[in-house]
């Protein structure tokens, strides 16, 4: 009897025009026949953002280095340089500062 554990992409999906959302299950499988499956979902949005000092945005690239290659390829198509300065500009206007 041989238990194996399996994370596949099941879904990709992409709103708003830069957010993406992945779907990943984690498949529990005994001699080959599947007898678990576990639904995992998280987004991803270009950049990370945060504020320097003088309260100006500092943005760093999201981290694809975690994903699979298919999550990556979408990241590559949908993350263009427009895309990405868009979600800059509704980002920075969407966000209230605190000081």
């Amino acid at each position: 009897m041989a238990i194996t554990k399996e994370t596949e992409v099941y879904k990709i999906d992409t709103t708003a025009g830069w957010s993406i959302s992945i779907r990943t299950d984690t498949v529990i499988k005994e001699d080959g026949d599947e007898i678990s499956r576990t639904p995992h979902r998280h987004a991803l949005v270009p950049f990370k953002a945060t504020l320097d000092a003088e309260h100006n945005w500092v943005y760093e690239a999201t981290d694809l280095s975690g994903e699979e290659q298919s999550v990556k390829d979408v990241a590559a198509a949908v993350w263009t340089e427009k895309v990405k300065e868009d979600y800059k500009t509704i980002f920075e206007s969407n966000t209230k500062i605190e000081d």
